[in-house]
């Protein structure tokens, strides 16, 4: 396959008269383009420190009907997650993303159910990872791959969502940067999907009245864990 799409594109290139050389100083210039991009006009509201961030986070996704929860280490995430569902008479059972960083809490003292894998339509609660939260509007990023499955984010009417304070950022920009560092860093390429969740799902098409749950979960609760383990 390599073979053939070498053929195909040194056809193009002889069709186009380019040399492996503009090849290259092409590849060469959309480095330097990317490496130094500037950044757009940025919203005053993100001009802030650490706690500034997370303040203005949970301020922004509770006002789009999300819950947050901060905790203060990774352990006491099962025990939070087991008590917003408890509180709601939600049941305890759950899909959970089979994740690296989940699997390293004490889920087994929780008293939850839980399924590693990718959410099924029967399913009441799914489990997330997010990669990145966002405060300027208190969004979430999710990326997907085997370790966070998509279908965890739309399928449960109920999304609970883990997130490290450390992978708080201010605006879209930040959190853009913050994958491609990532995919860089790590060897990894990009990832197929990438939602962006602001609160719960809702849609006012129906008659123009409010609805929620429609074409998503219609309960979203962020579990933040400040210390970054």
């Amino acid at each position: 396959m390599t073979g053939a799409r070498e053929a195909v594109l040194g056809r193009v290139r002889e069709r186009l008269a380019r040399s492996p050389d503009d090849e290259t100083r092409a590849r060469r210039d959309i480095a330097e383009r990317l490496a130094g991009q500037r950044r757009g006009t940025q919203p005053a509201r993100i001009d802030r420190d650490r706690a500034g961030l997370e303040t203005l986070f949970v301020e922004k996704a509770e006002a789009v009907d999300a819950t947050v929860a901060v905790v203060k280490k990774a352990q006491d995430v099962p025990e939070a997650v087991a008590g917003y569902l408890r509180e709601r008479n939600l049941p305890a059972e759950a899909a959970i993303a089979p994740h690296a960083a989940l699997d390293t809490m004490p889920w087994q003292g929780s008293a939850l159910s839980l399924s590693r894998r990718a959410a099924r339509g029967e399913d009441a609660v799914g489990i997330a990872y997010a990669f990145a939260g966002i405060a300027e509007t208190g969004t979430l990023m999710l990326a997907s791959g085997p370790d966070s499955p998509a279908t965890l984010n739309f399928l449960p009417p109920t999304h609970i969502v883990v997130l490290h304070e450390t992978d708080l950022v201010g605006g879209y920009e930040d959190a853009w940067q913050l994958l491609r560092d990532a995919g860089r860093g790590r060897g990894l390429d990009l990832p197929r999907t990438v939602n962006l969740i602001t609160g719960t799902s809702r849609t006012g098409d129906i008659e123009q009245t409010l609805q929620k749950g429609v074409h998503g979960p219609k309960r979203l609760h962020i579990v933040m864990v400040r210390d970054g383990s």
